[in-house]
């Protein structure tokens, strides 16, 4: 079983960056598929982006394909999601997700451990 918190929200305004991160304990991350996940007030939670073990192949919704970047270090057992010319619709909380097995998935029931989330605000 792996434990994940994610850190690296706040406040910023449209057109500025951000940098998530979620650490994992427990069980190193290298043995899961990582995603990100995101879910705005009155909405579902919907699929952000996701890597695959070795971090060679990543996937990403099309609303914030060319604007953020998911990353992983197994050495540290970290993910990352670095967002860039943020738009106040990305505002949400977003959550880190591991998902055992070896396909990758955009789909949050296919994910079997979640962080607690952490508030991205994106002013206009």
């Amino acid at each position: 079983q792996v434990q994940l918190v994610e850190s690296g929200g706040g406040l910023v305004q449209a057109g500025g960056s951000l940098r998530l991160s979620c650490a994992a304990s427990g069980r190193t991350v290298s043995s899961y598929i990582m995603g990100w996940f995101r879910q705005a007030p009155g909405k579902e939670r919907e699929f952000v982006a996701t890597i695959s073990w070795s971090g060679d192949t990543t996937y990403y919704a099309d609303s914030v394909k060319g604007r953020f970047t998911i990353s992983r270090d197994n050495a540290k057992n970290t993910v990352h999601l670095q967002m860039t010319s943020l738009k106040p619709e990305d505002t949400a909380v977003y959550y880190c997700a591991a998902r055992t097995g070896w396909r990758m998935s955009t789909f949050s029931t296919d994910y079997n451990y979640w962080g607690q989330g952490t508030q991205v605000t994106v002013s206009s």
